[in-house]
């Protein structure tokens, strides 16, 4: 297929553009179904869903589990890594200590 894009005009050339892009997510979208499909059969032979197959996976980066918890707020809580969060600073300021804020 030879195009002259030269002899188009401005507009021709924008929806050529449309096109193109359009065609391209189109074909995208295509295999990521064909992968899709590919991977579910995969799982299948094995004898999983591919649900079983991703949520076996677990969180991406998992944080670890929480040693320290609000004592004002349970569902606050805090691995011990990283920075520490404000009612942790708020809590040692005011004279408790990790301990008391322990799991």
């Amino acid at each position: 297929m030879d195009i002259d894009l030269d002899t188009l005009s401005k507009d021709q050339l924008k929806q050529l553009k449309a096109d193109v892009e359009k065609a391209l997510k189109t074909i995208d979208a295509r295999r990521k179904a064909d992968a899709k499909r590919a991977v579910e059969q995969a799982a299948k032979e094995y004898g999983f869903s591919l649900e079983e197959i991703l949520t076996a996976a677990g969180p991406k980066g998992s944080k670890g589990a929480p040693k320290y918890a609000n004592p004002a707020d349970p569902d606050q809580t805090w691995t011990g890594r990283g920075r520490k969060p404000n009612w942790v600073v708020a809590a040692l300021e005011s004279g408790k200590s990790l301990d008391d804020l322990a799991i």
